[in-house]
This record gives C-alpha cells, sequence and structure tokens, in this order.
C-alpha cells in the first residue's frame, strides 16, 4: 500500500510539472519574437535628433536672425515666428505674413492697358557747350591778380579779367617802344622803320595786348610790368583753374564762360525705346522744380553708338533759358512723341527692376511664394512701362515692393537674382 501511493504520488507531479515546463517555454519564445520585431521596427526608424527641422524660427523685424528652436529676438526681445524653410527652386522665396506686411508687398493681375503717344524720359539741365568760351593765357607769365574769383560770376565781355606779369611781353614792349623811338629820329633814313614798328605791334597783337593798350603805350613811352587782359566773351564763370601767383603756360586756361541763353536738356533712353521715339518732332521739357513751367524744344543730337555696358543711348535737346531762370544741374523730363502702341502690356515702373542689361520683375507662383522672371520692356509713358515679353495674360506680379523682395532673396541666398543671367 505504501508503495502504491508512492508511485501514485510520482505520477501526479510529473503530470503537472509538464504542462508547466511547456509555457514557460512559450513564454521564451514570445519573449524573442517580440524582440525581434522591436529590433526590425527601430532598424527602420532614424534617430530623432537626426532628422532635419522643416522650420526655423526668425524675428519679423530682423530677418538676420535664425534660430532651430523657437525663442526670442536678441535684439528687440521680439517671439520669434517660425518659418518654413526654403525648399523651392533657386529662384523662388518664400516670406512669411509678418515679412509681407513690413515689406508693404502688394500684387496686381496684369492686364492689357492702353499706352500713350509720348515717351518720357528723365534728364538733366547742362551748359550748352556750344556757347562755353574759354579765355587762355597767350603767352607763358604769372597771373598777378584774378578780377574774378567765383564760379557762377557774371562776366561782360571786355571787363577786367587778370593781371599777368611776363619776361617776354615785356621784352615785346621795349622793342615796340625802341621802333617807335627810331622811327621818329631816324625817319628820313633808308631803313624802313615802319616795317619794323609794325612787326613789334603785331608781336604784341598776337599775345593779346589790344590796340588801344598799344596805343596808349605809344602815347606814354613808358610800360607796366603788368599787363592787363579783358574778356573776350560774356557769360558766367563755370571754371578757374587758375589762382593769384600761379603761373600759366602759353595756351593754359585761366576760366571757362559759359553763355546760358540757351541749355541742353540730356536725356537717357533705352535702347527698347529708340524705335519708338520721333526725333524729328517738337520735345516737351518739364521741370520738377517749376510745377506748371513747360518748354519746347528739338533735339539736337543722339549718340549713334550705345554703351555696351548699359544699353543706354544719350539723346539732347536745346531748349531757351528765358531770364535764365533755368540752372544747370537742374533734374527734367523729356517728352517726346512716340508711336501709338495701341493695347499692350503694361506695368507700374516700380515693378520691373533693372540694370542696364536686362530687366526683371517677381510674380506669385503661391502662397506667400514668389519667382523671379527676366522681360523685354518697351515704350515708358508717365509711370508705366510696355512689357513685350517673359509674363502671360493673368499673371500676378509684384507691382509694390519688389526692391525690398529683391534685397530679401540676396539676403538669404547671397547672390544677386540677376547674376545669373547676365552674359
Amino acid at each position: 500500500m505504501q508503495q502504491n501511493n508512492f508511485n501514485y504520488g510520482a505520477g501526479s507531479r510529473n503530470t503537472v510539472q509538464l504542462p508547466l515546463r511547456r509555457t514557460l517555454q512559450r513564454l521564451v519564445l514570445y519573449s524573442a519574437y517580440f524582440a525581434l520585431l522591436m529590433l526590425a521596427a527601430c532598424k527602420g526608424k532614424k534617430p530623432a535628433d537626426t532628422a532635419k527641422s522643416d522650420t526655423y524660427y526668425t524675428c519679423s523685424m530682423h530677418p538676420q536672425i535664425m534660430q532651430e528652436k523657437p525663442g526670442t529676438c536678441p535684439i528687440c526681445h521680439m517671439d520669434l515666428i517660425p518659418v518654413n524653410k526654403s525648399n523651392q527652386p533657386k529662384d523662388e522665396i518664400m516670406l512669411s505674413d509678418e515679412q509681407i506686411q513690413l515689406g508693404n508687398i502688394q500684387t496686381d493681375t496684369l492686364g492689357r492697358a492702353l499706352m500713350g503717344d509720348k515717351v518720357v524720359l528723365t534728364a538733366t539741365l547742362n551748359f550748352d557747350e556750344m556757347k562755353v568760351n574759354t579765355v587762355s593765357a597767350r603767352v607763358t607769365g604769372r597771373i598777378d591778380r584774378l578780377y574774378y574769383k567765383n564760379a557762377g560770376d557774371f562776366v561782360k565781355k571786355g571787363d577786367h579779367l587778370f593781371d599777368l606779369y611776363s619776361e617776354e611781353l615785356n621784352t615785346a614792349k621795349q622793342e615796340y617802344l625802341a621802333a617807335l623811338e627810331r622811327q621818329q629820329t631816324l625817319d628820313n633814313s633808308i631803313i624802313d622803320f615802319k616795317q619794323l614798328l609794325q612787326s613789334a605791334k603785331n608781336k604784341l597783337m598776337l599775345w593779346g595786348v589790344s590796340e588801344s593798350q598799344i596805343d596808349a603805350l605809344a602815347k606814354t613811352k613808358q610800360y607796366s610790368p603788368l599787363t592787363a587782359f579783358y574778356s573776350t566773351a560774356t557769360g558766367y564763370v563755370t571754371e578757374l583753374p587758375v589762382k593769384e601767383g600761379q603761373y600759366v603756360m602759353e595756351g593754359g586756361v585761366v576760366v571757362k564762360l559759359a553763355d546760358l541763353s540757351t541749355l541742353w536738356a540730356e536725356a537717357q533712353v533705352y535702347a527698347s525705346q529708340l524705335s519708338s521715339i520721333d526725333y524729328k518732332g517738337v520735345a516737351t521739357v518739364q521741370l520738377p522744380d517749376m510745377p506748371g513751367k513747360e518748354i519746347t524744344g528739338k533735339v539736337t543730337f543722339a549718340n549713334p553708338e550705345i554703351s555696351a555696358d548699359t544699353r543706354i543711348n544719350l539723346l539732347r535737346v536745346s531748349i531757351p533759358n528765358t531770364g535764365n531762370q533755368l540752372k544747370p544741374g537742374m533734374p527734367a523730363y523729356v517728352l517726346l512723341k512716340g508711336g501709338n502702341t495701341g493695347n499692350t502690356t503694361t506695368l507700374p515702373v516700380d515693378a520691373v527692376l533693372r540694370d542696364g542689361q536686362m530687366a526683371m520683375v517677381w510674380v506669385q507662383t503661391g502662397n506667400n511664394t514668389y519667382k523671379r522672371k527676366m522681360v523685354e520692356t518697351g515704350l515708358e509713358s508717365g509711370d508705366r512701362i510696355e512689357i513685350k515679353s517673359g509674363l502671360q495674360n493673368g499673371d500676378v506680379v509684384v507691382v509694390t515692393g519688389a526692391y525690398l523682395l529683391n534685397s530679401e532673396y540676396i539676403f538669404k541666398n547671397g547672390s544677386e537674382p540677376m547674376e545669373g543671367h547676365k552674359h
């Protein structure tokens, strides 16, 4: 009976331990399988610290501040705003709402408008070089005294300009007096002193001594070491390159006098505008400094050569200066008759960025996103400019703030938007 009980107990223990072992084995297998799954999942993920954020934080007032985390501006202590990093093409730029508001970025849909039949050019009033007279020294000497010393002084023809000390001129005066004395004392001689006297007189006149001065010299028979010289023209002093006590060479400029009865309005014309200008028509010159004043003139010169660097041509209009009211250096507008272009694609002048070789505008391509486009410009009238090519009807173009947008692009990308298109 004891043996049977023993066998029965051992069999029961074996029966109980078998399911427990199987359960433990299954738990070990499940744990290993779960660990393998977790390992595979981790291998497919990148570490969080290596992921690149698509957002940076900047200050709306100081866009040069760029941080990876939120915070405050170290300059003005304003809260930084999030901005998506620019992953658009190189010729595009994205701005935040605050930047658009602060930069006054405004757009308009491109359309067609009626251009006038006049071309408006910016100009500057300059001296009429055909009426600028130069008073030069006829003989080498030292400027002893100047009677007009300031640019802008008005000089009349015949006014005393300067006194000159010249050894050569004093020797010529002595030769003239000697010839005059010999003629008077040896008049019956076989020598023709009259011809010698005339030769000495011609030398003095060649060196700028007037006939009245020579007559006074013959009358007094005494000469001064200083010789007075007088103005040969009327005008305003524009250049005075010499000073008292300074030596001047023969032919050296003493003073330049400008007659301001007529002036030149010199305007710059873009090569694209040349075909639209009527050079034989009447030009109208307006002066911003004199509202309501208009002066008519004629085109007297158009440069036959266009500057290769700027693609700009020079146009010159001669206008009268009644009462000398106009002054050289004044800004002006030149209005010239041009061909009527009818309905053309136009933009405000400020919307087009020009550097002399090409023109560019900014076009909105998406929400807060702008793209540069090269355009060909044509006739310019008032505050509108013709767009010949580069844009399509319906394009949304930046009309206000284009220069600020351009500056922001250069700041963020470090290059001029037009640079890559220059040849």
